[in-house]
């Protein structure tokens, strides 16, 4: 599976399903519902994305201490979601305090686990970013490519990272470590507020296990034209 998964940023459920209607009849559609929707619309857009047969990454990068996060993992791998997010830079024991409750929630639910994926750098921060806001001395790539080891060693299935920075954290970690890629524009689109963007293709020749696209898809004047541009342009290199 290497899906490209379309970015529901939308104030409301009903705004999200109604932009969905176009898709009804596309197969192995994958979606992603952010902190925006979630916290509007709540537990009840997953089963409603689920009585359509759309697979979810919840994206809601929980950062906490460990114990919080267990049990929030807990309750969401009740959800029967795909992939969920955590920051890595929680540090080793949030990281394997996620994956406990993940798998627990999972088994309380009877539903397969979701993968657990890790934010190193947002694709929003550039280098001078956070070396001066951060205090990060390092440069980009050696901080992504620490917090993705970080994440690889503590139990997480993968990251989510810039496409530039695939070859390096595949190599620090496993090919098998997936790397979840934003920042994805066709080359016609703006960069909008995305620091660290590249095609659909650049990205599969990276070694990108899977695509997020918001604003390139739900912005277009025809959505469902422009995700078959992005799917065509990524199966190529497949």
């Amino acid at each position: 599976m290497r899906p490209v998964i379309i970015a529901l940023d939308f104030p409301s459920q009903q705004r999200a399903l109604e932009f969905l209607d176009p898709f009804a009849a596309t197969p192995n559609l994958f979606v992603k519902v952010g902190m925006e929707l979630f916290y509007t619309a709540g537990p009840q857009i997953l089963q409603a994305l689920r009585d359509r047969q759309i697979q979810v990454f919840l994206d809601l990068k929980c950062y906490d201490i460990p114990h919080t996060v267990e049990q929030t993992m807990r309750q969401l791998g009740r959800q029967g979601v795909a992939m969920v997010t955590i920051h890595a830079a929680g540090g080793a024991a949030m990281i394997q305090a996620a994956k406990r409750g993940l798998l627990a929630g999972s088994q309380d639910a009877g539903v397969a686990p979701a993968k657990l994926l890790a934010v190193t750098q947002l694709t929003s921060t550039s280098e001078a970013q956070m070396q001066a806001e951060q205090l990060v001395t390092t440069d980009l790539l050696t901080s992504v490519k620490h917090l993705a080891h970080l994440a690889w060693q503590n139990g997480a299935d993968g990251v989510i990272a810039a496409a530039l920075e695939d070859p390096t954290i595949h190599d620090a970690t496993s090919p098998d470590f997936w790397c979840i890629n934003p920042g994805i524009r066709l080359a016609t689109n703006a960069t909008d507020d995305q620091q660290r963007v590249v095609t659909p293709q650049r990205a599969a020749e990276l070694g990108s296990n899977g695509l997020v696209v918001g604003r390139p898809i739900t912005q277009a004047a025809d959505p469902l034209a422009a995700y078959h541009q992005i799917l065509q342009e990524w199966g190529a290199i497949q």
